[in-house]
């Protein structure tokens, strides 16, 4: 069997987060994979990605194309993405992996060409999900995103048809997945970093115990329902993040807040290694690396019981859940956590161990182990039944 030419394709490359950590981990699988994208900013990757991605090519619609320099063009880029998917030419690859929560999934390629789909989440925004921006919501904007959202969801619906195999890095996307493409799919969970344990962290120099809530401060990630229980228990809290509603929380917190902004990881994870648990108020979240990093440092989590963290936290060793997002119930349950916490009720060292299901290393093993086994069946010939005429 000759070695497959392989190509990676993802949405956007103007972040550091999530997705593009799963396509850092393709790349270590795949080395010589050019990656396509419709946009690339280097000054946002980070290093570890840049010294991994060799090729990076966004084509001749896109972003950095002349096609994007156009002001009019690029402020209303959503209607015409697809057109950067679909002018790829992927016709010289064996196999094409997209990474996609989006649109990258809806590359074209030929019927001898493999075609794997990493499904982050269907495109939050098309099917009711909260998402980061609230820009969509403007009633001036409504008329233009409903007529603009029902062409987006024929697409993708049909772009979501067209790799041979689809993966979602979670149960929780895998559901959406069948309900909005009436697709079967296969789990593996994103990777994540878990060797936090083994490292040596200088102690904070705070003298009272605190805890942590890490993310982009968004109005689905629930910050304000965080800051409002911590400033009536009076119980130290350190938020680590920005984002749009950033001037807002910090009018609500009082003193026994702390903003600490955005810091580098080694500094983030010093933070997080020190602290007593980690609260997560996000609602309906796609899978939650940031609490399999948490328990990878042997740090209890709070989290809402949705989406998928019910996946991750085992309850009553990694932490706990809150079922509401009313401010009473939530009070309680964080008193409740609280106790637990401060009395060592959850099972540190457990944590450790079970964050490793779910590291980088799992990761490329399973994921290269899917894909060359769909390679191995690509490459079998086709056995025409026998015309008995």
């Amino acid at each position: 069997m000759k070695t497959p030419k392989v190509a990676i394709v993802h949405d956007s490359l103007t972040q550091h987060g999530g997705g593009e950590k799963v396509v850092e981990a393709i790349l270590d699988i795949f080395p010589d994979a050019p990656v396509y994208t419709s946009v690339y900013n280097p000054a946002t990757m980070g290093e570890s990605f840049k010294s991994r991605a060799k090729k990076i090519i966004t084509g001749t619609i896109g972003l950095n194309s002349t096609f994007g320099k156009f002001p009019i063009l690029t402020k209303y880029f959503t209607f015409l993405l697809p057109l950067a998917f679909e002018n790829f030419d992927l016709s010289e690859y064996d196999i094409i992996i997209s990474s996609s929560s989006s649109y990258a999934k809806g590359v074209i390629t030929r019927p001898d060409q493999l075609h794997i789909g990493y499904i982050h989440t269907p495109p939050r925004f098309l099917y009711g999900y909260s998402v980061e921006s609230t820009k969509r919501n403007a009633w001036y904007y409504k008329p233009v995103v409903m007529l603009v959202d029902h062409y987006l969801k024929v697409w993708d619906y049909l772009a979501a048809q067209r790799a041979d195999f689809l993966v979602a890095n979670s149960q929780n996307v895998q559901k959406r997945i069948k309900k909005f493409y009436r697709r079967d799919s296969t789990v593996i969970h994103p990777p994540v970093e878990t060797d936090f344990a083994d490292r040596v962290y200088a102690k904070d120099s705070m003298q009272q115990p605190y805890y942590i809530a890490i993310g982009r401060f968004s109005d689905y990630k629930n910050f304000d329902l965080i800051i409002q229980a911590f400033n009536l228990l009076g119980i130290p809290l350190k938020i680590i993040g920005t984002g749009v509603e950033e001037a807002k929380l910090r009018k609500m917190a009082k003193s026994n807040i702390e903003f600490v902004g955005r810091v580098s990881d080694e500094e983030k994870h010093r933070l997080w290694h020190n602290s007593l648990g980690y609260i997560f108020a996000g609602e309906d979240e796609d899978f939650g690396i940031v609490l399999v990093e948490s328990l990878s440092h042997g740090i209890p989590v709070l989290a809402h019981r949705s989406g998928g963290p019910r996946e991750i936290i085992r309850e009553g060793k990694d932490g706990m859940f809150f079922d509401s997002l009313n401010l009473e119930s939530f009070v309680e349950k964080l008193k409740e956590f609280d106790q637990k916490v401060r009395g060592k009720k959850f099972d540190t060292e457990g944590s450790k161990k079970h964050a490793q299901k779910f590291s980088k290393e799992v990761f490329k093993k399973a994921f290269e182990k899917f894909v060359m086994e769909r390679w191995g069946e690509k490459q079998k010939p086709t056995l025409l039944p026998l015309n008995d005429a």
